[in-house]
């Protein structure tokens, strides 16, 4: 019985000594959490880059070649011999006039220059034959000199049968109305049975040639100018005519796939736009561009040798202005206002406020604070999206000293 009370007494003090070591540990555990490690971000390093730069404008499309096939003869339309809406060669037949009337014109003429012919012929005789008399005084010389005129009459006026002659055959040759150029032609402006001519050159189609098509531009000339000065101070450098590139986007959003080339600027500003006028040229083989389509052309006007670049989703906007999260070489976030210029594809133009090997946050600026230690790693751009020479530049270079 003894025994028993003894076991029962060792076992409750072994139990409480047990309850007082867990009591103990518990308050140690709480005074020291785990520390969490620094959050991790994408990042760029800024590099200098040459960029082109490009300025999207608004245009119109227009054909490089527009003639309007005109009546140059009066009469009826007889018939048209051209398919409406497709493509025609320089010289095809389009239309045919009557030309029975023409045709009696020509043999008038002709009948006239064949008279005036044989009244030289005859005034020619009279002339060799008063030219030895006169010599010899069988005739006095005022009758010699009247056969000279009588045959220089008869020249002139078989000159001008020949004119008449020549005039009457283009004439008839109008009656045959044919392409003056390559190209598209419109509806027919006349039908058969037409009398046109008739005082004016009567419209009866027009034929417009669209490979190449021209696309006519505008630019304000405030931008023009401040490109100009860029160009000046030694900032930006021009692109050569023969190396200036033009993109088109149409009305829908779709990309063209030709791309073309500039032609020239026009040399005055338009007082009631305040805009200048550009010039740039397609190919056109599918006739897919027409005259008249209102389309976005993106022209590359000088280059930045040195530009300052950062991708867009990088910088922030608010009514401060714009600014980028970075890294310092603490590896601590700290905010840089900066001064952007213009967009070029994904990137942003930096004009102020970075430089050379400043790390730039892309992505997760959600998780940061300013002085927050972050754990910064090269950011790589989504699939599908062209690796800007920025990115590829950040990714790289590794980051700055961070710790």
């Amino acid at each position: 019985m003894t025994v028993f009370r003894t076991s029962s007494l060792a076992a409750a003090t072994l139990a409480l000594l047990a309850l007082g070591a867990c009591g103990d540990k518990k308050p140690d555990a709480q005074a020291k959490p785990a520390a969490m490690p620094p959050p991790e971000v994408s990042v760029v390093t800024v590099a200098p880059e040459r960029v082109a730069i490009t300025n999207e404008l608004p245009g119109r499309l227009e054909a490089t070649r527009t003639a309007q096939v005109r009546a140059r003869v009066p009469g009826i339309v007889q018939k048209r011999l051209f398919t409406e809406g497709s493509d025609v060669k320089a010289g095809t037949v389009l239309f045919r006039i009557d030309p029975a009337s023409l045709q009696a014109a020509l043999s008038n003429v002709q009948a006239a220059r064949s008279r005036a012919e044989a009244n030289l012929a005859q005034a020619t005789l009279k002339v060799n034959r008063y030219r030895p008399l006169v010599q010899t005084n069988a005739i006095s010389r005022q009758e010699y000199d009247d056969a000279l005129a009588a045959q220089k009459q008869a020249q002139a006026d078989l000159e001008a049968a020949r004119a008449s002659q020549q005039t009457a055959s283009l004439n008839l040759g109008y009656a045959t109305v044919t392409a003056p150029i390559s190209g598209r032609i419109g509806r027919a402006q006349v039908t058969e049975g037409a009398l046109v001519g008739q005082g004016e050159a009567t419209p009866m189609a027009t034929i417009q040639q669209l490979d190449p098509i021209y696309v006519n531009l505008t630019q304000s000339s405030s931008e023009l100018l401040k490109l100009r000065q860029a160009m000046s101070a030694g900032k930006l450098k021009t692109v050569g005519r023969d190396q200036a590139s033009v993109s088109l986007v149409t009305e829908d959003g779709t990309p063209y796939p030709q791309t073309g080339k500039l032609l020239f600027s026009d040399l005055a500003v338009d007082q009631s736009s305040g805009a200048v006028t550009l010039r740039a040229e397609f190919p056109n083989p599918d006739r897919f561009l027409l005259p008249g389509m209102y389309v976005r052309a993106r022209l590359e006007q000088a280059v930045n040798e040195s530009a300052i670049t950062v991708p867009q989703q990088a910088v922030q906007r608010d009514n401060n202005g714009a600014s980028v999260m970075t890294v310092g070489a603490d590896g601590k976030v700290a905010p840089r206002p900066i001064k952007t210029g213009s967009a070029q594809g994904d990137k942003w133009i930096v004009t102020d406020g970075l430089k050379q090997g400043d790390v730039v946050i892309v992505e997760g600026l959600q998780k940061v604070q300013p002085g927050a230690p972050v754990k910064p790693v090269p950011w790589k751009p989504a699939a599908g999206n062209a690796a800007t020479p920025v990115a590829a530049a950040a990714a790289a270079a590794p980051p700055a000293n961070t710790k």
